[in-house]
């Protein structure tokens, strides 16, 4: 007699299924403008080759990994990768694609990845390696669905009447990550989730405020309607990439609401252990940097995308260094 698996099982009504084939063709052609190797295997790989693959993606693909992970443990470092690995392509088959419905479609198909993962059951090399994150560091699904849903959002949602409306975005696309790296480094207390959604919430608003030209351009726009209306800006005045003077006002005030909430999410750099500490600073002051770039140039990011300086991020980065190697005060230990 002839068993099959569950994952042959669900293959096989979705060859029955007309809206599961469309979604299925939707994928294929998704895939198609995508790095080849981000598409699932046939077969899983080993534990180490998905590590590898993993740690490959993390180093090619994020400039300021290097910096970030020498400050970890190395038993932490393959958990880092796994994450990143996870968060990088997702974030890639939502904004790398160019087509909504081919990226719903493999969001819709990566979702099912993660659903999969959770059984015990990962094919493809992120899941693999994140599988046994998952289970070294007991992390649960929410976090990682969270971030599938605020990229299928971005497919159909473009404008934020609310400020309200941004951060409970950012609440699913931002805030996730800082909860995962605690989750990572053995952290579960509320109140470190709360400081870190700060943390990230802030980190995100200030790279949309850098980038309001470069998002207008993907047909996003992140600036709260409501503060448009009220400083008198509209999309006009973002298109021809007019910073007037009510625009530079917007922007001041937006500017000043992000710097609140990386300001408030500080406090949580004082209670992790050194080497999460130095990671937090780094990030947390790299976007106030990104704030005072804004503040440089008097707040036209319209013309010109405001820039950190590599001259700064080596200050920063040093700072980070030099602060490894001062004595420390003792910290909240890692939850057990």
């Amino acid at each position: 007699m002839l068993v099959r698996s569950a994952q042959e099982d669900r293959e096989l009504a979705e060859l029955n299924d007309p809206e599961e084939r469309t979604e299925r063709e939707l994928a294929e052609r998704g895939w198609a403008a995508l790095p080849p190797e981000y598409r699932i295997p046939p077969q899983a790989p080993t534990l180490a080759e998905a590590r590898a693959y993993c740690r490959r993606l993390a180093e090619s693909h994020y400039e300021n990994f290097h910096v970030a992970s020498w400050f970890l443990p190395a038993r932490l470092r393959p958990h880092f990768h796994s994450i990143y690995a996870y968060c990088r392509i997702s974030d890639d088959l939502g904004d790398e694609v160019g087509d909504p419905e081919q990226s719903l479609a493999l969001l819709n198909l990566w979702g099912g990845e993660l659903d999969a993962c959770y059984r015990g059951e990962a094919r493809h090399p992120v899941f693999v390696a994140l599988a046994e994150t998952i289970r070294e560091c007991d992390i649960p699904k929410e976090p990682f669905a969270d971030l599938l849903d605020a990229f299928r959002q971005d497919q159909t949602v473009t404008r934020f009447r609310r400020m309200e409306d941004v951060l409970a975005y950012s609440r699913r696309s931002a805030d996730p990550v800082g909860r995962l790296v605690l989750y990572a480094c053995g952290y579960r207390d509320p109140e470190f989730f709360r400081l870190s959604d700060f943390t990230c919430s802030g980190l995100q608003l200030a790279n949309f405020w850098q980038d309001v030209a470069v998002d207008y351009g993907k047909g996003r726009i992140y600036l709260p309607l409501e503060d448009m209306e009220r400083y008198g800006v509209s999309e006009s005045t973002i298109a021809g990439r007019l910073a007037t003077p009510g625009f530079r006002d917007l922007l001041r005030f937006e500017v000043e609401y992000a710097r609140r909430m990386l300001l408030d999410g500080m406090p949580l750099i004082r209670l992790v252990d050194r080497e999460l500490a130095l990671d937090l600073d780094l990030f947390s002051r790299g976007g106030l940097e990104i704030l005072r770039a804004i503040e440089r140039q008097r707040y036209d990011v319209l013309s010109s995308r405001p820039v950190v300086s590599k001259t700064r991020k080596l200050g920063l980065a040093m700072r980070a260094v030099g602060n490894k190697l001062l004595p420390f005060p003792n910290r909240a230990r890692q939850a057990p």
